[in-house]
């Protein structure tokens, strides 16, 4: 494997993916404290289209909307392994927690107010 790609995938294994590193790998991981990310323990990284390629497990995604129908999850079993982000229209953003060998002392994760989504959004893009 590079040491430019990441894998991983869901914890049945069905869904396997690889992305191309962000160029600004080691920033790049976000937490938000809105009521989804916190109770799904979610830390984004978003790469755009192009860095992402789903390896298998397309045939089990299903789409998931909530609230204002403008985030796109795609979740199957093992929900929010991948999204769509409302912040991030062309862009993926992978759960950083389904990387293969993620280390969570091992990243600077930069917080988001998602509780107040509209105020902040700025701050992401």
């Amino acid at each position: 494997m590079s040491n430019d790609l990441k894998t991983g995938g869901c914890h049945c294994g069905k869904v396997r993916f690889e992305v191309v590193k962000a160029s600004n790998d080691q920033e790049n991981y976000v937490y938000c404290n809105c009521s989804i990310c916190t109770k799904k323990g979610i830390i984004h990284y978003i790469v755009p289209k192009t860095s992402f390629k789903l390896l298998q497990g397309e045939d089990i995604l299903s789409l998931y909307t909530f609230n204002t129908v403008q985030a796109v999850v795609s979740a199957h079993i093992c929900k929010y392994i991948l999204f769509i982000p409302r912040s991030h229209p062309n862009d993926i953003d992978v759960n950083a927690r389904c990387f293969d060998d993620f280390d969570i002392t091992q990243v600077k994760i930069r917080d988001f107010d998602g509780k107040n989504w509209e105020q902040n959004v700025k701050s992401i893009q």
